[in-house]
């Protein structure tokens, strides 16, 4: 009789390595495991969690190599919406675990597995993002996890991996780095604790540059296409540019605070150097090419978008809608942002744009008025207070005066 065959998610940490030996000798699966890169694993870490997975007794390892697809399906349309959870966090990793979901979710499907596997625990958001994905996407595959349903120790899945003859240096990192295109979170100790915050060194990323720099980014209906001048048909390569620049100033650093899926709150640490430099100047250029209502109901959806990525709702054909939404109010948002980067900071200089609409013939602010009179104003004034004046006599009538 030939064993049945699951699909693990795996990153080469002690909860999924430990899911392999499990999984394997325990239930007695054939197991299959597979990582979804959404741009965080150079070409030698992979091989090192491929080689991780061969030594654990894995019958076949896979990378999944899906940073386009997460670019093209997520990041362009939080960009769009300008997408900063709690005004704060571009939902880095929040984002990322639904596409690695449907990766995961979609070769065990391709592998005709008879289930699928995750290391996620039972505190955080991640279990319900993959599940949920999982639930939707393919129904008949069973869910298998380990860690969560257990409930182990550390020392525990040690030991049971060295007496299943599988010996690694698995010393607990002082800080959790979670790293992908869209940014990088960070946990640890402080992130516990309301009153702290995290140290200098417990960010990837270190300061070095000083002084200024100027750098430009270039946007053609919304989407990234050029930085310093220099056009990238890869959108992927042009955030890592961004990146690079920004993160030599150790810009984008935060902490964030928020509800998570399960209600209760949750902080974490992150840098995101890329993500906001290209969120701030893209947020620049709306300023100056869409009109006061088109921001607004933008600004909402935008809002919406997120908060239901973040959530796990990314199947929801709302999403869809929100999406075509989005790509509709970018048509006029093309030009070039400046920016002048500091040491921990930055700031927007400005934008050159054909469809800037500060650059008309009606008037300059505060200075001329070339499309109307003075009368004009002065009786366009007394409409727009009708309302008001109605309403302030009728309390004055009753002698409630406000």
């Amino acid at each position: 009789m030939s064993k049945k065959k699951v699909v693990l998610a795996f990153s080469g940490g002690l909860d999924t390595s430990f899911a392999v030996k499990y999984l394997t000798e325990d239930l007695g699966y054939e197991v299959h495991t597979a990582i979804a890169n959404t741009g965080g694993f150079t070409d030698e870490e992979l091989e090192v969690i491929a080689d991780k997975a061969k030594r654990l007794g894995a019958a076949s390892h896979a990378s999944l190599d899906i940073t386009k697809d997460y670019y093209d399906r997520s990041i362009r349309y939080m960009v769009a919406g300008n997408v900063l959870r709690n005004g704060t966090y571009p939902i880095s990793v929040s984002s990322e675990r639904i596409f690695q979901a449907i990766a995961i979710i979609e070769y065990a499907k391709k592998i005709g597995a008879d289930a699928v596997a995750h290391g996620s625990t039972g505190a955080g958001n991640d279990q319900v993002r993959f599940d949920l994905t999982f639930q939707i996407l393919a129904p008949e595959i069973e869910i298998i996890t380990p860690t969560r349903d257990m409930t182990l120790t550390r020392e525990y899945e040690i030991n049971y991996l060295r007496d299943h003859g599988y010996v690694a240096d698995f010393t607990k990192m002082e800080y959790s780095i979670n790293k992908g295109l869209w940014g990088t979170s960070i946990g640890g100790k402080e992130t516990l604790h309301s009153e702290q915050t995290l140290p200098e060194n417990a960010y990837p990323s270190q300061l070095e540059a000083s002084g200024e720099e100027d750098i430009t980014i270039s946007f053609e209906q919304g989407e990234i296409s050029a930085v310093n001048g220099k056009p990238f048909a890869d959108k992927v390569e042009a955030i890592r540019e961004v990146e690079r620049l920004g993160a030599r100033y150790a810009i984008g650093r935060d902490m964030h605070i928020g509800d998570t899926i399960i209600g209760i709150k949750g902080r974490v640490g992150f840098e995101a150097a890329g993500p906001m430099l290209i969120i701030a100047a893209h947020k620049m250029l709306e300023k100056h090419t869409l009109t006061k209502w088109q921001q607004y109901w933008k600004d909402q959806v935008g809002t919406w978008y997120g908060m239901f990525l973040h959530e796990a709702q990314y199947l929801e054909p709302v999403m869809r809608d929100i999406e075509a939404m989005l790509i509709s109010s970018q048509r006029n948002v093309s030009g070039t942002v400046t920016i002048r980067l500091r040491p921990y900071g930055y700031t927007l200089v400005g934008v050159d744009s054909p469809f800037d609409l500060m650059k008309t013939d009606f008037g300059e602010y505060g200075e001329v008025n070339k499309a109307w009179s003075a009368d004009d104003v002065k009786g366009f004034t007394k409409i727009l207070g009708n309302q008001m004046k109605i309403y302030h006599n009728v309390q004055r009538r009753n002698g409630k005066d406000e």
